[in-house]
């Protein structure tokens, strides 16, 4: 028997819907992470003010999202994913913004980390980690 928490839901319709939540989190604390790890880039050693300002924002902002994550996440695949986004994302972004080089053999490598956050993702996933096929 299914037990209710509102009406007409059920617990695991419930996990199911902040599972999902907690995943859309992570990719937003994924995606501000970006920001940070350029804006510390482009701040050069916090003696850029603006970079350093855009530093310090982007930091509380990832750090919070990804806490709000972890809530129904595991912290080793969360914090994999997080940092996954993160350093491929800005390694792509500071190749536009900071003229930074993006060779092929690095946009292999990044390519590889994503396919890795991606198997993670599929691996986490309740009809996997049940043991259901």
């Amino acid at each position: 028997m299914t037990t209710s928490t509102q009406p007409g839901t059920t617990r695991h319709e419930d996990t199911t819907a902040a599972s999902r939540r907690a995943w859309i989190i992570l990719l937003i604390a994924g995606l501000v992470e970006i920001g940070y790890a350029v804006s510390v880039g482009g701040s050069k050693g916090f003696t850029d003010l603006n970079w350093s300002i855009a530093a310090a924002v982007f930091f509380f902002l990832t750090v919070f999202t990804l806490s709000l994550a972890l809530k129904n996440i595991d912290v080793g695949i969360g914090y994999a994913v997080w940092t996954g986004i993160g350093s491929s994302g800005a390694a792509v972004v500071s190749a536009f913004l900071l003229d930074q080089a993006l060779t092929p053999v690095r946009v292999f490598w990044l390519a590889v980390i994503i396919g890795g956050v991606v198997w993670l993702k599929l691996a986490s996933s309740p009809k996997h980690s049940s043991g259901q096929a």
